[in-house]
């Protein structure tokens, strides 16, 4: 079992910047994968940003060079930074993992981001 939880999330407006971050409730080393999705209002829910136990990220086209993934493993958190936001980037922001043996997934309850003009 794993508890993920998401904190970071707000209104900002379009440029700014937000920090997103997910503590796991075990070693994040005990993930194959972690990442960040998003699902906006009437769209399915799409993957932002992964990170491998290896520390091979992957990102959408839509927020590269401008979002970053990075993780604090003495604290078992994850983090996403957010910079140059658009309205478009406006979702609910989950974080996810990947169990290294059984590939389960766990995800966090999601966090608000919403992007102003």
């Amino acid at each position: 079992q794993a508890q993920l939880v998401e904190s970071g999330g707000g209104l900002v407006q379009s440029g700014g910047s937000l920090r997103l971050s997910c503590a796991a409730s075990r070693s994040i080393f005990s993930f194959a994968k972690m990442g960040w999705y998003r699902q906006a209002p009437g769209k399915e829910r799409e993957l932002v940003t992964s990170i491998t136990r290896d520390g091979i990220t992957n990102y959408a086209d839509s927020v590269k060079g401008r979002f970053t993934i990075s993780r604090e493993n003495a604290k078992d958190t994850l983090f996403l930074q957010m910079n140059a936001l658009k309205p478009d980037d406006t979702a609910v922001y989950y974080c996810n993992a990947v169990g290294l043996y059984f590939k389960r997934e766990y995800w966090g309850q999601g966090t608000q981001v919403t992007v102003s003009e």
